[in-house]
């Protein structure tokens, strides 16, 4: 690992010990198995490697039906799920955003979910759902390891279910994941917080009508299917969850398709506030 990147990382380690540390041969391994972690600044990839050590610190992986969770494994989800929070101060303080729930379940496969639902005339109806992940409302994650596994690689380009769920999890810091998630002091220059989600659904609602509208086309018509994971349709809690993958994933794609997005993101995120430093992986 470069001399420049160690040092980076011994600077970034020291604001947050103790703290167990992410060996340098499987850090390097995670990055190079994921492109958009790959692609970050090295000032990044340090900053990010030490979130990922407290997350993996605070947190408690189980698989399930037998699926034994590796260094490797964690590593990979912890470093996912980081990367959210990845200009939102010290590592300590960004990640109480995740302090609601300690539990990160692996499944080896999709997830079956039993489910039930009333309809318009009271009748209960029962059914199954198959996931591959999911974020409880101050509960436990569950992924599929397979998926988290395939994230931005091959035709997932766009997507992470572990940023996925890891966003459902900031929306649902101010109630139900609603796409609507706590926005920060002064959000583009909102002087209230009832004007900053003005803001925001400004942004928001018009862009997922539209993606809504060509997802229906698509479905029923023929049309071209969006490039973005339909499933954003479904709702907008969704759509915000795969726009934050996308978003994370493949930047310079999703700012293609969803330039109007980009500032109200930027500024959730605190992009708008990071050093500009060119891509450099190690």
């Amino acid at each position: 690992m470069p001399a420049l990147l160690n040092k980076l990382w011994r600077r970034v380690r020291a604001a947050v010990a103790p703290v167990p540390e992410i060996s340098a041969t499987l850090w390097l391994q995670t990055l190079q198995r994921y492109p958009f972690l790959y692609a970050l600044p090295l000032h990044d990839q340090a900053k990010l490697r030490a979130l990922s050590a407290l997350f993996l610190q605070r947190k408690e992986f189980t698989g399930a039906h037998g699926l034994v969770v590796t260094d490797a494994m964690a590593v990979a989800i912890a470093a996912q799920a980081c990367l959210p929070l990845l200009h939102w101060g010290p590592p300590a303080q960004a990640l109480d955003w995740y302090g609601d729930f300690v539990g990160i379940v692996v499944h080896p496969g999709e997830a079956v979910a039993r489910r039930q639902s009333t309809d318009a005339a009271g009748v209960v109806h029962d059914y199954t759902e198959v996931l591959l992940g999911e974020a409880m409302h101050r509960g436990p994650v569950m992924l599929s390891w397979p998926a988290v596994d395939s994230a931005g690689r091959g035709s997932d380009r766009g997507m992470s279910v572990v940023i996925h769920e890891f966003v459902h999890k900031l929306d649902m810091h101010n109630g139900a994941a609603d796409g609507f998630p706590p926005l920060p002091s002064g959000f583009l220059g909102a002087p209230s917080a009832h004007a900053a989600r003005q803001a925001w659904r400004s942004a928001w609602q018009p862009a997922y009508d539209a993606f809504r509208e060509r997802v229906i086309v698509a479905e029923r018509f023929g049309g071209e299917w969006p490039w973005l994971d339909a499933y954003g349709a479904t709702a907008p809690a969704e759509f915000f969850a795969v726009a934050c993958e996308a978003y994370f994933v493949d930047r310079e794609r999703f700012a293609a398709e969803f330039p109007s997005l980009m500032p109200a993101l930027d500024a959730f995120f605190h992009r708008e506030l990071a050093p500009n430093r060119p891509n450099a992986g190690v």
